[in-house]
């Protein structure tokens, strides 16, 4: 099996990938990463490795702030012409309008597009050079999200959060000097993302023996390895070492890349990530402002870590399941998603009917019969994948970051919509999922 948990940047991302037991050949689009003092001066060294000559360069205010001066200097003084958009209004969306802006914005003669920024920007500009076929650099601003070396963008369309499959950057400049100097609440939108990674993969194997969906243990691995990184030197991340900073930010970039190495995003995020989708189209829905994605996840993580300690003591009851399948009512069920979803609601009711099939009695009988066969498999793998509660608030709360929904202003109607509603948003096997087939989801209880 690949070892690539324990792999440097340069071998990750040789040409050509690598074949893999899994049956499929693990490869990303990366081809130049910098993480280090000063990286932003590589930028005309990373640009001739990949080809290209002018760059359409995005960033918002605070991206522009953060290393625009940096950026320019470098980009004059190698006589690199460019072209530069900022937007204007004090808070983006990763939706329609803003990769519209993009389009509208981009000079035809620039032959590559640069995202000064983190999730969002990095987001609409993986959107942008895929849907124009160029390539794309980022210098990141904020050790904030694990997006950069992903090969996908958490984007909002038709007003429901959606996983768009793309491309990854070809080149990371992750400069540390830059970064350390994030705000606060990015560091720990940085350190929630990652914290995500201990459900991520247990709903993965879970997903795996239940539903029979694709795993790769080597990837696995090497998301194991990432969120070591991250946990190790999350205890000093507020001190702002630029040498944390880059540990931090290397850990993010290797999570990144876990998700391009088996095309999916599962390995990164499950029901913690949903709490987070939820919630701000929630806010979207009301025009109200949100909170950042990390530090939402966060919270969803010790929300789903203090319900696996309940799920844990459960003995799952063939009558109680399939009493409650015997008991759903698709009608209230749609009733339901367009209380919570709103103008989403039809879109998501149209794919479960047409194409998700989640509900459907039959495919709850086969999962369930799964579950009940290999309850101590599935025990086992929580004791594997997931650490004790205690420690991860411990950590949470050493750093000073949010922990309980009340602390980001989510209510407890908001969070429990969110946890019944996490299945019905995408076709994709969660805690919330396992508790539907065991009949439990309705009443589990929350500690809110």
């Amino acid at each position: 099996m690949n070892d690539f948990a324990h792999m440097s940047l340069e071998e990750l991302i040789r040409e050509g990938g690598y074949d893999c037991e899994c049956g499929r050949r693990h490869a990303t689009g990366l081809k130049y990463v910098k993480i280090c003092r000063d990286a932003v001066s590589f930028l005309p060294e990373a640009m001739a490795k990949i080809g290209v000559k002018k760059p359409f360069i995005a960033c918002d205010r605070n991206t522009k702030a953060a290393a625009w001066a940096k950026v320019e200097k470098v980009l004059t003084e190698a006589g690199i012409p460019y072209q530069l958009f900022c937007f204007d209004q004090p808070h983006v969306d990763p939706d329609e309008q803003a990769v519209g802006a993009l389009c509208m914005a981009i000079d035809p003669s620039c032959d590559c597009v640069l995202a000064v920024g983190s999730g969002v920007i990095n987001d609409c500009c993986k959107v942008l050079s895929h849907a124009i076929g160029c390539p794309q650099m980022v210098v990141g601003t904020a050790p904030s999200m694990d997006g950069y070396a992903s090969n996908s963008s958490s984007m909002i369309q038709n007003r429901v959060k959606v996983t768009l499959y793309n491309a990854c950057p070809d080149v990371i400049l992750a400069d540390t000097e830059i970064m350390k100097d994030a705000p606060e609440r990015m560091l720990w939108a940085g350190l929630g993302d990652m914290l995500a990674k201990y459900i991520a993969l247990c709903e993965w194997r879970i997903s795996h023996l239940v539903t029979g969906e694709y795993y790769c243990e080597a990837v696995a691995a090497l998301m194991r390895s990432s969120l070591r990184k991250i946990v190790s030197a999350a205890p000093r991340l507020m001190e702002r070492d630029p040498e944390v900073i880059g540990a931090v930010a290397e850990g993010l970039i290797l999570s990144g890349m876990a998700m391009a190495f088996a095309q999916v995003s599962r390995p990164a995020s499950g029901l913690e990530h949903y709490f987070s989708h939820l919630w701000e189209m929630f806010a979207l829905d009301r025009g109200l402002p949100l909170e950042l994605h990390g530090i939402q996840v966060g919270v969803g993580t010790y929300l789903t870590l203090r319900i696996y300690d309940r799920l844990r003591k459960i003995t799952p009851s063939r009558e109680q399941a399939e009493a409650a399948m015997r008991a759903f009512d698709p009608a209230a069920w749609e009733q339901n998603v367009r209380r919570v979803f709103g103008k989403a609601a039809q879109t998501l009711i149209d794919s479960e009917n047409h194409l998700w099939h989640k509900n459907d009695p039959a495919a709850h009988q086969q999962r369930l019969d799964v579950i009940l066969a290999h309850w101590d498999d599935i025990l086992r793998i929580i004791d594997e994948e997931l650490p004790e509660t205690d420690s991860i608030i411990a950590l949470m709360e050493k750093v000073g970051m949010p922990v309980h929904p009340a602390e980001i202003d989510e209510s407890e109607q908001d969070t429990y919509d969110a946890f019944l509603a996490s299945r019905d948003i995408r076709d994709k096997y969660l805690t919330s999922s396992l508790l539907w087939d065991l009949g439990l989801l309705d009443g589990f209880p929350l500690d809110l």
